[in-house]
């Protein structure tokens, strides 16, 4: 006979990790004990030998879907004679690091329940150790009711009896609870509480006539209506002023997606998953059944399945998908409450609410796949908090605070680096204060204080503010070096590398507005030509003016006024002299070499997109005129580490060989470096670019990372910044 003690790290609580190691020391006769702590798991057994080499087996083999060890330390202890096996109370210890489980959809058990057993039939927060809200509704660690938004809800004798058996699958899950003894949903029209006999069809009713709804998710509100109603979508852009921006769609099932999108193994993979984010697919051609004014002018639509039991029981009484986008204000955090959906939300006419109280707004994830693998958009519900554990241990606690743009934040705690759910724009005092709010909430999970901060060199952006303001030492990295570092912390990767970083516009180390740029290691060795961005800020949204800024570039002001090209159409010839002052005197004319800007101007230029309502929209339309037969490029030259495209402004193939020649680019400077190539930067959620590229990589047997896990744009600043200050305090 022997004892050994385990303590076991990871995401292991919330998970039926204690009744997953108290069924298989039952399995094989052993006797001892498990608890939580604040640390993670603690297992003591005592057995024989061979018992306990196969309970090493199955410990590894068998764990829980929702669980994930990062590591387990075990060694021999004395003997106890023990007769039992048993999970014992949670007990403290001075350092929090256990794990924080993330929020994931309603498992099939719980499906089965919903349909089946009268407790839980039809109850709207139906759930087990397997699957449900978790993060959303948790206070600090350890993961126990009492440290929940459940905590005020007394379960009844039926419920208790599952939450104490080892053997249920509801033991100790924290949320647990049912028709008799949970949360109760309300229905309110116009702001008024109204009864029904079926709050489920009654909401499906007043989708179907046409209304505009909040329904509460795990993690915020949905705005919701008919995704087959052009009047009612109409309204809606209307109301968010949002012109063109695509929505998401809530799908009943994988076969009704079917009827109007495309998709292959994995993206049907990837929309059944415990995750379950909102997938970009490939619309079908002449589909008739959604409204064209969800997605407009593009042939991709985002697509997910319910994830919840109130989503699911809610389509029993609905044929068709429904829009379901973050309720919220422009600029602002989703709403979490109703009273703020009837406060800042006034045309809402109908209200699906319940009175569990979410104590950490998340959003949904949003994913699309390029080269048959994950691409992450924005890391929120089912992903998040993210783990990426370090090789070792860092002697600081360091918190990394990120972008002004898809904002999140990282902390190193000895061997964790932990990102934090996608926070949002930080443009507004809302998002601000969410932003503060999330900081504080991972301080409380994890009684952090930092010895060290990281932001980026932007002066203006509120999160450097932010930083300066602390009584904390301060570390500052470039916007686009920290894009690197991200993929590097994804993969773990310490070397040289030749980075290439396409991105929108961040703060360069000269002043400038950078964006496209080529690190040799953590120098900058090259990068685009800057463009004059007319007007500044109003140049990102306006497209036309980045592309006047090229002409103006190449041609002088009569030669561009006498130009054959559409462009010129959509500016009167006093806006045009206005502008080149602007350019030729540099007045509110910074300079970008944002390969983010080019794509807007080369939209222009192309006839496609003169004015953008919303982020990347120049950049996905030019994917949509993409010609996968055209293989030419423009010529370029580099002189002095400057790349520069020799663009034909009038060629009708302008979008197919600006995209080639980015290929063409990164093909030749890497052969030129000799170096493995790392692709970060908003601009690589272009699918068509990332692919080309990649593709090309591979022929030519260079070796490429691209980030696949982590978010490849803004959202994985924070892990950029957090991952360059662990190297460096090697």
């Amino acid at each position: 006979m022997i004892r050994y003690k385990y303590q076991i790290k990871g995401t292991v609580q919330g998970v039926g990790f204690r009744p997953f190691i108290y069924k298989l020391a039952t399995r094989y006769n052993l006797c001892g004990f498990v608890f939580n702590d604040s640390s993670g798991v603690t297992v003591e057994i005592e057995g024989k030998v061979l018992d306990i080499e196969l309970f090493d087996e199955a410990l590894i083999e068998e764990v829980p879907v929702l669980a994930h060890i990062d590591n387990f330390e075990k060694h021999p202890i004395d003997i106890q004679n023990s007769t039992i096996f048993e999970i014992i109370q949670t007990t403290n210890n001075t350092q929090k690091t256990t794990l924080v489980p993330s929020d994931t959809k309603i498992c099939d058990d719980c499906l089965d329940d919903i349909n089946t057993q009268d407790k839980y039939k039809n109850y709207f927060a139906t759930n087990c150790t397997n699957c449900g809200p978790r993060y959303s509704i948790i206070k600090t660690v350890p993961y126990d009711r009492v440290h929940t938004s459940m905590d005020q809800f007394v379960m009844c004798e039926s419920c208790q009896k599952e939450y104490e058996d080892p053997t249920n699958r509801r033991y100790h899950a924290q949320p647990i609870s049912c028709n008799n003894c949970g949360p109760k949903l309300e229905l309110s029209l116009d702001g008024e509480s109204i009864d029904c006999d079926d709050i489920y069809k009654q909401t499906a009713n007043f989708i179907c006539e046409g209304k505009i709804g909040a329904i509460k998710g795990i993690g915020g509100f949905h705005i919701v209506c008919d995704s087959t109603n052009d009047n009612v979508i109409e309204r809606l852009r209307k109301y968010k002023n949002r012109p063109t921006k695509p929505f998401a769609i809530m799908c009943k099932d994988i076969e009704q997606i079917s009827s109007f999108a495309k998709f292959n193994e994995k993206e049907k993979d990837i929309l059944l998953s415990i995750e379950s984010p909102i997938v970009i697919l490939k619309k079908q051609k002449n589909q008739k059944v959604l409204s064209e004014l969800l997605a407009p002018k593009i042939d991709r639509i985002g697509c997910f399945l319910p994830y919840t039991a109130l989503h699911n029981i809610l389509f029993k009484y609905l044929d068709n998908p429904i829009l379901a986008t973050s309720a919220n204000l422009g600029g602002e955090p989703i709403i979490t409450i109703k009273e703020d959906i009837l406060k800042k939300l006034p045309f809402i006419e109908f209200v699906l609410d319940f009175n569990r109280d979410i104590i950490n707004a998340v959003d949904d994830s949003l994913v699309q796949v390029i080269n048959d693998d994950l691409q992450l958009f924005r890391v929120a519900r089912g992903f998040t908090p993210t783990v990426i554990k370090l090789d070792k241990k860092c002697d600081k606690k360091i918190l990394a605070v990120g972008a002004n743009q898809k904002n999140t934040i990282s902390f190193v705690i000895e061997d964790s680096l932990i990102v934090s759910p996608h926070i949002g724009d930080l443009n507004s005092l809302k998002s601000f204060e969410y932003f503060t709010r999330t900081l504080e909430t991972f301080k409380r999970f994890y009684d952090f204080e930092p010895d060290l901060i990281v932001c980026d060199k932007h002066p203006v952006y509120e999160t450097t503010k932010w930083a300066k303001m602390q009584d904390i030492p301060v570390v500052q990295v470039q916007h686009h070096l920290s894009h690197i570092y991200a993929c590097k912390a994804e993969f773990g990767l310490k070397d040289d590398y030749l980075g290439f970083s396409f991105d929108g516009t961040g703060y360069g180390e000269d002043g400038t507005l950078w964006g496209g740029e080529v690190f040799v290691g953590d120098e900058r060795n090259y990068h685009f030509k800057s463009i004059k961005l007319l007007g500044g800020e109003k140049a990102i949204k306006e497209p036309r003016r980045v592309a006047l800024s090229m002409l103006f570039d190449k041609y002088t002001l009569d030669e561009v006024l006498s130009l054959d090209l559409p462009l010129i159409k959509v500016f009167k010839e006093a806006e045009i002299k206005i502008l080149h002052q602007s350019y030729t005197k540099n007045l509110n004319a910074p300079q970008s070499s944002s390969v983010g800007r080019i794509f807007d101007g080369i939209a222009s230029l192309a006839d496609i997109l003169h004015f953008q309502s919303y982020e990347g929209e120049a950049g996905l339309m030019c994917e949509e005129q993409y010609n996968c037969n055209i293989t030419d490029s423009f010529n370029y030259t580099v002189i002095e580490s400057v790349i520069n495209i020799e663009y034909d402004f009038f060629d009708k193939n302008i979008v197919s060989k600006f995209i080639n020649t980015l290929v063409k680019i990164i093909i030749d400077i890497s052969q030129e470096e000799n170096l493995e190539v790392i692709l970060s930067g908003g601009v690589f959620q272009n699918k068509t670019l990332l692919e080309l590229a990649t593709k090309a990589l591979k022929e030519k047997n260079i070796g490429y990372f691209y980030q696949k896990n982590t978010t490849i744009n803004d959202g994985g600043i924070s892990l950029g910044q957090a991952y360059y200050s662990v190297l460096k305090e090697d």
